[in-house]
């Protein structure tokens, strides 16, 4: 299992001397599954603080400067709050840290159908930012690497393997197609988990780690995934929603449209390698065994989807 910190693990008086903050007290928030977070209550306010329990300082550095950089350009994130020399990023006991901005709201399992357009225009103004803004993006990064894709021939679940091999290299093929397509700030991970509702009605987007340059079709398949996945089936009703959303702020041809099927199976399997990958090879966890599987399931229900 993948070990995360806990409110016990941390020192609250060197939490408090960092960010000069009196009268400290942290509650765990669910979610996430790469970092611990904490809801932290003090005179001084509410924050969100995480530790960033898979970063090393570097790349914790780049993550605050992707996230103050976006939140700078208007769209609706956090806010990093700097400790007390300035800083974006501390280490605590060895551990890079992000105190930030308490977006008032809520977290919901399944985004209100009425909710989903405001989803699909978030990530269309997302997706209309200037690249040269957010510094040293990567690109790319959400999609599979070939050391990943070197690992799944070695997959126990041989089953697994194959059709995920077959795949990935059918859905390569049919990209390979089509003319190329302009890079974008991509968000690479925008499921409910992510996104705030806030009590004025629009969302909130959270949690920059995925983010790269890449081609928005991609992107928004991966919010499809994330959004209109109903019972490990892809909702057409749901997704036309997002759609409708995205392209009245941000148009997609039709041919765009006939491609989008095609990447957001592209999405699935990269979520099904990840979720194998973590569940049975790096942190085995007998609950979360086949979880994989789901998106084999949802690949099936996308032949319907215009493909």
């Amino acid at each position: 299992m993948a070990t995360y910190t806990t409110v016990a693990d941390l020192d609250l008086a060197g939490i408090s001397a960092l960010y000069s903050l009196t009268g400290l007290a942290l509650e765990p928030l669910a979610g996430g599954a790469a970092n611990s977070s904490f809801r932290a209550t003090s005179d001084q306010g509410t924050h969100v603080l995480t530790i960033l329990d898979n970063h090393d300082h570097a790349s914790a550095l780049r993550l605050a400067e992707h996230t103050e950089a976006l939140f700078s350009l208007g769209l609706p994130t956090v806010e990093i709050v700097r400790n007390a020399a300035g800083d974006s990023v501390s280490l605590l006991d060895g551990k890079p840290i992000l105190l930030k901005s308490w977006i008032p709201g809520r977290s919901v399992d399944e985004l209100p159908p009425d909710l989903l357009p405001a989803a699909g225009a978030l990530l269309a103004r997302l997706h209309m930012l200037p690249t040269d803004r957010v510094p040293q993006l990567p690109a790319g990064t959400r999609r599979l690497s070939p050391a990943h894709e070197a690992a799944i021939v070695d997959f126990p679940d041989r089953e697994f393997a194959a059709w995920l091999t077959a795949r990935l290299a059918a859905v390569r093929d049919r990209e390979a197609g089509l003319p190329p397509r302009a890079q974008v700030i991509s968000h690479g991970d925008v499921f409910t988990d992510n996104l705030v509702v806030r009590p004025t009605g629009d969302l909130a987007l959270l949690d920059w780690e995925t983010v790269s340059l890449d081609s928005d079709l991609l992107d928004l398949g991966m919010t499809l995934l994330g959004l209109a996945n109903a019972g490990g089936r892809l909702d057409a009703g749901r997704a036309a929603l997002i759609v409708d959303g995205y392209t009245k702020t941000r148009p997609l041809t039709p041919a765009d449209l006939a491609a989008l099927p095609d990447h957001t199976e592209h999405a699935a399997l990269i979520i099904a390698f990840h979720r194998y990958h973590r569940h049975n090879i790096r942190f085995p966890n007998p609950a979360k065994a086949v979880i994989h599987r789901e998106m084999i399931a949802f690949v099936d229900s996308l032949e319907g989807a215009g493909r």
